[in-house]
């Protein structure tokens, strides 16, 4: 492998009885045209046939832990572990395009304040739907994946990377210094929403976000979870947005959406319960609310060292009052 063929990056891929997609996603790194300085596998103490299918690749790094630590802290422990300028976090059901690395590294060319760079995410090889571009966030502190659902209608080396308001950690590059600088991802997430919360921390510190068009992956989605309706990802999703807000929503800006973030998470009560998930919906509720005092301390060093004005994350946030996952035009 030719050191000009080599970029300043490391691929951190967190594990957790994946033994049936880590193959096609370790042989779909081995493609690229642009490889990683070193990749990193953390395993959150699979009991299937994970580790054995890794050990058939030569050039991975395996770091088993004693137990199921999450997605947050094991990638926090893969970061520390790191010395490369980047780190690109992949899920294990992640299957990069053979130029994914590369136009990750070209769109974070000569952009100082950038500190996260978004791939598109795919639904499948044939390309027919997006699973996500992006993560946005409504000033109600609702937030949501780009995209999800949509028809994908084709993308050329001519769409430009877009601001978005965080990027989604299944497929995203981070600049090593920002991300440790901010303190990486919030292990009390454990999984889900951790990437948004640790988004709008580098916005507040004054970073900047890009989701990159032509960075492609196939995303199969919570496909280690039981999909993104199972209990495991409504509890944990619906637990973490009250600590996203209460964390991270500037000055004046929380006292004002305060009444409106509690209608919404009424509404999400409502929904889930409609749609059978009561009892972990109001579990969910009532352990993020038990939580409150620890967010609130963190909190408060958050907005001790925020470097910008409440106005820059207004600009950034969704305001529509329907908001709709996709848009007019849509590639």
């Amino acid at each position: 492998m030719s050191e000009s063929n080599v970029a300043d990056v490391t691929v951190v891929i967190v594990t957790w009885n994946a033994a049936g997609v880590i193959g096609p996603c370790l042989e779909a790194l081995q493609r690229q045209t642009v490889q990683p300085r070193q990749i990193l596998v953390v395993d959150n103490a699979s009991t299937d046939a994970t580790a054995a299918v890794v050990s058939r690749f030569s050039r991975v790094r395996w770091i088993a832990l004693s137990r199921n630590e999450g997605f947050a802290r094991a990638n926090n422990i893969a970061v520390a572990q790191c010395q490369t300028t980047w780190v690109a976090l992949l899920n294990p059901d992640a299957f990069a395009r053979p130029d994914w690395l590369a136009n990750l590294m070209s769109a974070a060319s000569n952009q100082p304040r950038v500190a996260a760079l978004g791939s598109l995410q795919l639904q499948d090889e044939g390309g027919g739907f997006i699973d996500g571009e992006g993560d946005a966030m409504h000033w109600s502190g609702l937030i949501w994946r780009r995209g999800h659902g949509c028809v994908f209608r084709g993308v050329t080396d001519q769409h430009p990377p877009e601001s978005v308001f965080s990027v989604c950690a299944a497929a995203a590059m981070y600049r090593r210094a920002a991300f440790e600088k901010v303190g990486g991802f919030d292990e009390d997430f454990f999984c889900y929403g951790e990437d948004v919360d640790l988004g709008f921390r580098l916005r507040l510190a004054g970073y900047e976000a890009l989701q990159v068009p032509t960075a492609r992956v196939v995303h199969l989605g919570s496909a280690l979870t039981g999909g993104r309706r199972s209990r495991f990802s409504v509890f944990y999703g619906q637990r973490n947005l009250l600590w996203i807000f209460v964390k991270n929503m500037p000055g004046w800006m929380f006292w004002v959406f305060l009444p409106l973030h509690v209608v919404m998470h009424l509404a999400q009560i409502v929904r889930f319960c409609t749609a059978g998930h009561c009892q972990t919906v109001t579990k969910a509720k009532l352990q993020s609310l038990h939580g409150l005092p620890k967010m609130w301390a963190k909190r408060r060093v958050i907005q001790a060292g925020r470097t910008v004005n409440p106005v820059k994350i207004w600009q950034t946030l969704d305001k529509r009052m329907f908001p709709r996952r996709c848009r007019a035009g849509v590639r």
